[in-house]
């Protein structure tokens, strides 16, 4: 058995696993970050509906005739 091939192997599958792990994280924090921007929308969202039923004229009719 070469030691010298078997120390290669292994070495460059710890570099495969650790490029892996590091693409993971990326995928994780960007999912999370998304999961944050949908949350933040949700609110805004209920907000937007909360004044509109408080006062509903507001904001529905546009004046286009400038």
């Amino acid at each position: 058995m070469d030691i010298a091939a078997l120390s290669m192997t292994l070495s460059q599958v710890n570099v495969r696993q650790e490029a892996n792990v590091s693409v993971m994280k990326k995928v994780m924090d960007q999912a999370e970050s998304n999961g944050q921007g949908v949350i933040k929308m949700l609110q805004e969202s209920n907000t937007k509906a909360m004044e509109l039923s408080v006062q509903p004229h507001i904001g529905s009719n546009i004046d286009s005739r400038g």
